[in-house]
């Protein structure tokens, strides 16, 4: 079972902002806003945290890509473009703003739904993906601390390495811990002493 997204749409076209209210309603899904330019776009999701957006390229004010830049600017949102041309130079800026969908007027009920999960998989790819990259920063910089305070206790205490690395281990099961919290402490504590 599919589940109901809040969408967020844009279109300087009264008329195409009324098809993507009835048909992503009718879709089973709930429009949160329709604006009819970029900056209205920008300010809708701030307000309305969509799962969603859907916006024409070409609108008065600002754009839709580059609404879709300042959105993402301001947190993830997965953005679906649309227009009415067939332009390669929008198309590459499009591809340059990570736009996770391309549909060209006049857009079929179909080809819709068809974009919108493909626009939601590949958005949830690119998040555990930025995720997982994240975690691996953050296990390398704790890595770096660790290993600074591996030095300490082998400097002030005499230890090897391995027995240093235990002594982290002790002290971390001692005062229930995690690893890189005793770490850094003993990292502080050094220089401060210094």
């Amino acid at each position: 079972m599919k589940r109901m997204l809040k969408i967020a749409v844009a279109d300087d076209e009264p008329e195409m902002r009324e098809y993507f209210q009835d048909t992503l309603c009718a879709m089973g899904h709930e429009v949160v806003g329709a604006a009819q330019n970029g900056l209205e776009l920008v300010e809708l999701c701030k307000s309305t945290n969509p799962d969603l957006a859907i916006t024409d390229i070409k609108m008065p004010d600002m754009d839709g890509i580059e609404a879709a830049t300042q959105i993402r600017e301001h947190f993830p949102v997965p953005v679906i473009l649309v227009s009415a041309f067939h332009e390669p130079e929008l198309i590459q800026r499009a591809l340059q703003d990570h736009v996770l969908a391309y549909l060209v007027k006049p857009i079929k009920q179909a080809d819709l739904e068809t974009a919108i999960a493909l626009a939601m998989r590949r958005f949830q790819e690119f998040q555990a993906l930025h995720q997982q990259a994240a975690d691996l920063r953050q296990a390398l910089e704790d890595r770096k601390v660790i290993e600074r305070a591996k030095g300490v206790l082998m400097k002030r205490a005499g230890l090897d390495e391995p027995d240093a690395f235990r002594r982290l281990q002790k002290l971390s099961n001692d005062k229930n811990q995690k690893l890189i919290d005793i770490a850094q402490m003993i990292v502080t504590a050094e220089e401060a002493m210094s």
